[in-house]
């Protein structure tokens, strides 16, 4: 079976590809975006990427940092359209299935080549992909022209499959799965809950990610709670890390900040999960978040934001995490805050039940065959 895949480079995307090596298929990527040199993290994949530029003349890189304006100029006439290159991708491997991950990046530019074949075509939906289309710049007509043409839909979320039908999409439900195809968590790394001395804070603040407002409730809490806690950021924004330089308060309370842009290992992030008492993190929008299952899994107590009633499909509220219900209120997350670090045994009883229910629902190997059937199962569908 040949599976053409098209996505941005993208780590979700990239761990749930792998799923699929040394299933027997054939699979292609099509980087929608054309970035970069080919992954190195599916080597065995074959990548599709080139395709834009018609000349890479010398000195392009300088010239798109120091003459923006003369770049865009020349661009317009030396980038290939991505239409025509996947209309050229397709017809050269003559796939039986296409996949695309995202509506927005990855299926709307490319959607008039797909409603000329008429091969079986999954969407998987991540994130906010289609619950919060409209911010995202997609009409309504452009969201249903796209559902109508996907007969098969994946996605992280209950949530967004009801969304889907009722934006038009008619096609067969295949289930919901985290986007990056599953978790592989390591015990060793999971602590006690009295070994647990971290705070860690997600610091997306993005318009969509709200982490200055949970920086801001930290400054509401009496910073003797904070007598025995590390304070760690990771993806850290450059507003959030000025909002840190320009609050004494904050500089003294954080003890390490992990920029957006800088390169941090899951396996890192993972560990410093597996240490940390709590993980906080707030949106305004947003799927079933990686970074929320992973965080469970591996014992830390999830303070979460519920965009879209979404969180709650995994967390009961006051049980095994607490929910922000308000992504703007600083006085209700600096009560969270203040009643996670006070309450060690709902702490305890949130990691036990946890890690329980991530190891059998987002399990990575758990997950394998069954992603490898869904496939099979389209294939023998449609022959």
């Amino acid at each position: 079976m040949k599976i053409l895949t098209v996505a941005i480079p993208n780590h979700h995307f990239f761990q749930w590809v792998n799923q699929l090596e040394h299933s027997g298929h054939e699979v292609f990527w099509f980087d929608i975006t054309d970035g970069g040199p080919p992954s190195s993290k599916i080597p065995w994949v074959t990548q599709i990427k080139g395709w834009k530029l018609r000349w890479d003349f010398p000195l392009r890189s300088s010239i798109k940092s120091k003459l923006p304006n003369l770049y865009k100029k020349l661009q317009e006439r030396n980038e290939n359209d991505v239409v025509n290159a996947f209309a050229k991708a397709y017809q050269n491997i003559q796939p039986d299935i296409i996949h695309c991950f995202e509506m927005q990046l990855a299926g709307i530019p490319i959607l008039s080549v797909l409603q000329e074949v008429e091969v079986p075509l999954i969407y998987s939906s991540w994130g906010s992909d289609i619950y919060d289309f409209k911010r995202l710049g997609l009409t309504k007509q452009e969201v249903s022209n796209f559902l109508k043409r996907a007969n098969y839909l994946i996605t992280d979320c209950k949530r967004d499959q009801t969304i889907a039908q009722e934006n038009g999409f008619k096609g067969k439900f295949l289930g919901v799965f985290p986007g990056n195809g599953g978790l592989d968590l390591d015990p060793a790394h999971i602590k006690s809950t009295t070994e647990r001395n971290t705070i860690l804070i997600k610091g997306y603040d993005d318009g969509v990610g709200k982490a200055s407002v949970v920086l801001q409730a930290l400054e509401l809490v009496d910073k003797n709670y904070f007598n025995t806690y590390d304070i760690v950021l990771y993806s850290v924004d450059r507003s959030v890390e000025e909002q840190i330089r320009n609050s004494q308060r904050l500089s003294d309370l954080i003890s390490k900040v992990f920029a957006r842009n800088s390169f941090v290992k899951n396996t890192t992030l993972l560990e410093l999960m597996g240490s940390s008492s709590i993980h906080v993190a707030n949106s305004l929008s947003d799927g079933m978040p990686n970074a929320l299952l992973e965080a469970m899994g591996m014992g830390a107590f999830p303070i979460q934001s519920n965009p879209g009633k979404v969180t709650e499909e995994v967390i009961q509220d006051g049980k095994n995490g607490l929910l922000i219900h308000n992504p703007l209120d600083v006085e209700e997350i600096a009560g969270l805050i203040e009643k996670a670090i006070t309450d060690e045994s709902l702490r305890k009883n949130a990691q036990d039940f946890n890690t329980q229910f991530i190891l059998k629902n987002y399990n990575r190997s758990i997950l394998r065959p069954q992603i490898i059937d869904l496939y099979k199962n389209v294939y023998n569908h449609s022959s």
